[in-house]
């Protein structure tokens, strides 16, 4: 971005109203913005005596997967921003650490690197489809919302199984053996 419109002028202003295409990477494990997807900035920048501060909005669309039931997910992020942009040699370049303030370089200042940690802190890490989704059956694997209330797997303790075995045969199965008794 562009200040020298702006100046260095404490109190001067100017909006901003853009739309830009996302990178590839704004993506956590699950779910991301995708690749070339609309990026809308209303920003404003106000020259202060530190630096520029830039407030608005970002607004992205996200996509993914549910992470309990594997469902596919889209929504949309409304995020507000409010970040100041040191210039340099300014009191708070100075008493800041180096990766902890962002600074105005030359007459430029680079709004994609916090706009991309704006957006990717703001993902989460564990998305759902719905607040209270159930997830998948442990034993069938389906999609335990999809099922009837009542859905159950019949567990047999693996202690019994052989004697269960001998039991679910057939009952003329073993008539005919002497032995059996």
């Amino acid at each position: 971005m562009d200040l020298r419109e702006l100046g260095r002028r404490p109190g001067s202003m100017q909006e901003l109203e853009r739309t830009l295409p996302a990178p590839a990477d704004w993506r956590v494990e699950l779910i991301g913005v995708p690749a070339g997807a609309e990026v809308r900035l209303r920003l404003r920048l106000e020259s202060v005596m530190e630096g520029v501060l830039v407030t608005g909005e970002v607004d992205v669309p996200v996509t993914g997967s549910c992470a309990r039931c594997l469902e596919p997910i889209e929504d949309g992020l409304e995020l507000d921003v409010q970040e100041l942009f040191a210039y340099e040699g300014s009191t708070t370049e100075a008493t800041s650490e180096e990766d902890e303030v962002r600074r105005v370089e030359g007459d430029h200042i680079d709004l994609e690197p916090m706009v991309r940690d704006l957006v990717v802190l703001s993902l989460p890490l564990a998305p759902t489809c719905t607040e209270d989704c159930a997830g998948l059956c442990v034993d069938c694997g389906q999609r335990l919302d999809d099922l009837p209330a009542d859905h159950t797997h019949e567990q047999l303790d693996p202690r019994w199984a052989g004697l269960a075995a001998r039991f679910t045969a057939a009952p003329n199965a073993g008539a005919d053996d002497p032995e059996e008794n």
